[in-house]
């Protein structure tokens, strides 16, 4: 089921490619979300009836759209103890993570009194998109807000598809718990478009986060500049990196359970030194795969996007890995913590056989908003930092201004830029 390669080139010139790297919508889906986002531009909360009813077969009118703190306290009592006590205990440990994520303000004085610095700002509004469907995931509500509300953001509003919280009490408890009363009934690109532009209901916010399928994601890139997104996130990634000492039932595991998430695109990917465990591997899956609830839809991405890699050693292990840069990186290897100072591009670094994905993907504290598609050559997991915003703090002194004005005049006229110059000459004109 899995496909075998004997070595990385192989692997690379057949199918590197086409596992990694962000694809482009298709054009039914560039045009769906075109039209949507300008629906919404011109029509703003009649459109979001309107689609609704169209997209999720919900008819609302405009008062239904935000959702009731009450309903939001009534679903949310209804969660059990044992999931309260969970998601109490996950957002303990992410806030305690991201904590040391804060940034302060800071300047500095030079010796004739000019000063130089940074001043920190959190951004003042921030939408949440939290997925609706199939699936629930308060998981969601915590990794994207936590850090919001760590980085001093004043407001935060999330939008969510309508019967989401009727259906999912865990998302509601989440919502209460971290005290997110401004709750939208909005799903899909037309959710992001509300975020963006604003209507009399959805008030416009300075940056979008949260994941969401492909129309969410089109959405959020061609409103990027309107609004500020937090990625372009893709289908989960998983590469596993094990040697011959490695548990097989673990990689296993490990790669079926990021093959589960249910869009069909997702990647799962073993790279070994030992064929030995590439073939044990195979035939756990297979074991494992029986009696799994999305057993069908596992298997399709494993035969579509699963491959396993033999290499010849652990140098050309992690030559691949930097390669593919994947989204979730486990390392099933000795030395598995040596190993890791050696990857340059993963989104998250799982170390050792008691640390698979699912550990940061619900409750460890590390965001499990990632980098994926090879972006993690760049990019990095969702964190306080993407809550803020940065500006330069400049006071020069007379004393500094007339050192330095020649310097600056003549850099500014290099370039083609005379009122520049100008604008330094004017304070010294007689």
């Amino acid at each position: 089921m899995i496909r075998v390669f004997e070595d990385e080139r192989s692997f690379l010139a057949e199918r590197g490619d086409e596992l990694f790297g962000a694809g482009a919508p298709s054009a039914d889906v560039l045009a769906s979300v075109e039209s949507i986002l300008a629906r919404v531009r011109a029509g703003g909360d009649r459109a979001l009836v309107d689609l609704t009813k169209e997209l999720d077969g919900v008819e609302l009118e405009a008062g239904d759209l935000r959702v009731d703190v009450k309903t939001i306290s009534q679903q949310a009592a209804q969660a059990s103890e044992a999931i309260r006590s969970v998601l109490a205990n996950a957002a303990a440990n992410i806030r305690r993570f991201h904590e040391r994520q804060k940034e302060s303000s800071w300047s500095f004085e030079l010796e004739d009194g000019s000063l130089l610095g940074q001043k920190i700002t959190p951004l003042d509004t921030v939408g949440v998109y939290v997925p609706g469907g199939k699936a629930i995931y308060p998981s969601t509500v915590l990794m994207n807000v936590i850090p919001a509300q760590i980085a001093g953001v004043r407001r935060l509003i999330v939008c969510t598809p309508p019967g989401t919280i009727e259906k999912a009490p865990a998302l509601a408890r989440a919502l209460e718990q971290l005290g997110l009363r401004e709750v939208y009934r909005v799903g899909g690109a037309q959710a992001v478009a509300a975020m963006a532009y604003g209507t009399a209901t959805v008030p416009r916010v300075d940056k979008i986060v949260g994941p969401g399928n492909a129309y969410v994601t089109t959405a959020k890139k061609l409103l990027y500049g309107t609004v500020g997104i937090d990625s372009l996130a893709g289908p989960s990634e998983i590469v596993v990196l094990a040697d011959a000492g490695a548990d097989p039932s673990y990689v296993a595991a490990d790669l079926l359970s990021q093959a589960e998430h249910g869009s069909g695109n997702e990647r799962a990917i073993l790279v070994s030194t030992s064929p030995e465990l590439v073939r044990a591997v195979g035939d756990e899956i297979e074991r494992q795969l029986a009696d799994l609830p999305r057993a069908a839809a596992i298997r399709t991405v494993l035969e579509r996007h699963g491959a396993a890699v033999v290499v010849a050693d652990l140098d050309a292990a992690l030559s691949l890995v930097n390669r593919l840069a994947p989204e979730h990186l486990e390392i099933l290897a000795d030395g598995a913590e040596a190993l890791a100072q050696r990857v340059a591009n993963a989104g998250a670094i799982f170390m050792g056989p008691s640390s698979p994905v699912p550990v940061g993907d619900f409750y460890a504290g590390p965001n499990h908003v990632l980098p994926t598609g090879g972006t993690a050559r760049f990019a990095s997991p969702l964190g306080v930092y993407d809550f803020v915003k940065r500006s330069s703090l400049i006071r020069y002194s007379r004393e500094r201004l007339t050192r330095d004005r020649k310097d600056i005049e003549t850099f500014a006229r290099a370039e083609g830029f005379e009122a520049h110059a100008r604008s330094i000459a004017a304070r010294f004109s007689e």
